[in-house]
């Protein structure tokens, strides 16, 4: 029973092997079935499941780096959100490896229109506003200064 609750849910999402342990563990405090049986195991659900090539840790630490890279996320709220997800901290390292940063910032500041892309910030509770959106969205503050304090997108390309 536990394998078609596995089955089910990763058909429909990408997963970790730590996340799907996760849900079949709440599947059986739900349902109320007790965990000592040997057909309700989810460490060897989850271990099956990965054996079979339906969880795989790694593609799905690459797949959710470049969506939130693409979203203008930085390599430390990366990190954090594939942390949440139970993704080991070799395979989140070698995902964030190849993030760009100042790329991923440039992106984020034109999505916010911050820096470059927004109206002229005159005062400086605005300017340390900015800074405090590119550090939320995980850029380092070299990075976010760089980006915010640039006065056109030509600057930042050099």
């Amino acid at each position: 029973m536990l394998d078609a609750i596995a089955v089910r849910y990763v058909e429909r999402f990408q997963t970790t092997r730590a996340r799907l342990v996760r849900l079949l563990r709440q599947k059986l405090r739900q349902r109320g079935w007790e965990e000592g049986l040997p057909a309700a195991d989810p460490e060897a659900v989850a271990e099956r499941m990965v054996q079979l090539g339906y969880v795989n840790d790694q593609a799905f630490a690459e797949a959710r780096t470049r969506g939130l890279v693409r979203r203008g996320m930085g390599a430390g709220r990366v990190k954090q959100a594939l942390a949440a997800y139970g993704v080991d901290s070799e395979l989140v390292a070698a995902a964030v490896s190849d993030v760009d940063a100042l790329g991923a910032a440039v992106d984020f500041a034109h999505r916010k229109r911050l820096g470059p892309f927004g109206p002229p910030v005159t005062e400086p509770k605005a300017r340390m506003k900015q800074l405090g959106a590119m550090a939320r969205a995980g850029h380092g503050y070299e990075v976010a200064k760089r980006v915010v304090d640039a006065r056109s997108e030509e600057e930042l390309e050099d």
